[in-house]
């Protein structure tokens, strides 16, 4: 059974999908801890399922990297498989990516590598394309820049603004990062092998 840790930073749509699809008995990973490094209402969801939660204040210290110091401390108390990054919005420092890479995930609300960093949909707007998408991709050292482990096209509709068109992105987000921690899981999809070959 692959063991999860979830980081987010906010309202936890992806981290609530992805308790709803690990609380059925035949996926193949269980949510460990949920962490954040601010007050978040997605707190409320791990509450919901019974999952212990961790905050990492980042204004409490001094730098990114004593943030991710202690972030680290608190994801070694775990021991998770596998880190997810569910809307957490903060890049992390790093010794911490290093720490743990392959096993950091996130998603991506565009079709990478289309329109990284934060605002992907608003840049996908502006740049008048008739699709954009969504990709679950392994973090690395860059914005957005890892190795992509699945992504989907998702059309730009007349009339579509950025909240429109990111809550039809998120649905797309939320089935693709379901199915790359089942494929993870399931050893469909070998993060180390993935790491090579994108390093290559």
């Amino acid at each position: 059974m692959l063991t999860v840790a979830v980081l987010i930073s906010g309202a936890g749509s992806n981290l609530r999908a992805l308790l709803e699809a690990a609380s059925v008995p035949d996926y193949p990973a269980r949510i460990v801890a949920v962490g954040a490094d601010r007050e978040a209402a997605g707190f409320a969801h791990a509450e919901e399922f019974g999952i212990p939660t961790f905050l990492v204040p980042f204004r409490q210290f001094g730098s990114r990297e004593e943030w991710g110091r202690e972030l680290g401390v608190q994801l070694a108390a775990w021991e998770p498989d596998l880190v997810v990054l569910s809307g957490m919005m903060r890049l992390l420092p790093a010794d911490l990516v290093e720490r743990w890479a392959p096993r950091i995930i996130n998603t991506h609300p565009a079709y990478l590598p289309e329109f990284p960093g934060a605002h992907g949909v608003r840049d996908a707007l502006a740049a008048g394309v008739t699709q954009t998408g969504a990709s679950v991709i392994v973090v690395d050292h860059g914005v957005d820049s890892g190795p992509i482990l699945a992504q989907e096209r998702v059309p730009v509709l007349p009339g579509d603004d950025e909240a429109s068109l990111h809550e039809r992105i998120k649905p797309v987000e939320r089935r693709l990062l379901i199915d790359v921690v089942r494929r993870i899981a399931t050893g469909d999809i070998d993060l180390a092998a993935t790491a090579d070959a994108a390093s290559n």
